[in-house]
């Protein structure tokens, strides 16, 4: 779009230098020009606007077995539904990591990864159920380990400070909740 423009501003200062020198619009120098101008303009026109560079997504990794709890005590979806909403508008790219026991607290049955991403709208390569009785601690760790993410719980993961240090750093395990109804993180950098 920048070159098409700098064009249209040199023919047209072009042609207003060939009219004050020949004094005439049908000189051949004042036409040739113009007709760059023109050229110039359509390029313009034609020219697709330049994108404004794009920011890559920031990754968070979402203790789902936590977070389901932060409204009222109960597991609810909708307050992980509300939190991957609220991650997204934010410009994050929220990946959720559920213990095996998820489906059973939230729908009374076993939900593997597929049926708790439809029911948050992920893909389903971004929700991991962790088989039963794995601990998702470490495995909430080393995604966000391997991602560069921080961490969305109100778990403070002491139990994993050893394995995991970066947990002590502030910023890395963010926190949140509801108050007076209303949902609150700590996510903004």
């Amino acid at each position: 779009m920048r070159v098409p423009f700098i064009l249209f501003v040199l023919s047209f200062l072009a042609a207003l230098a060939g009219l004050w020198l020949t004094g005439a619009w049908d000189a051949p120098p004042v036409l040739l020009a113009l007709l760059s101008a023109f050229a110039a303009m359509i390029l313009m026109l034609l020219a697709k606007p330049e994108a404004a560079p794009k920011v890559p997504p920031r990754s968070i990794v979402i203790d789902g077995s936590n977070i389901m709890h932060w409204k009222d005590d109960t597991p609810q979806m909708a307050t992980l539904r509300e939190v991957v909403g609220l991650l997204s508008d934010q410009g994050y790219q929220p990946g959720v990591v559920f213990d095996a026991n998820a489906g059973y607290k939230l729908t009374g049955r076993y939900m593997d990864d597929r049926p708790l991403a439809r029911a948050l709208g992920l893909p389903a390569d971004r929700v991991l159920v962790v088989p039963k009785g794995e601990a998702a601690d470490p495995v909430i760790l080393t995604v966000a380990r391997e991602l560069g993410a921080s961490v969305l719980s109100n778990d403070r993961f002491r139990d994993w400070a050893a394995d995991f240090p970066e947990v002590a750093q502030p910023g890395y395990v963010r926190r949140g909740g509801y108050r007076d109804g209303v949902l609150w993180m700590d996510t903004a950098r």
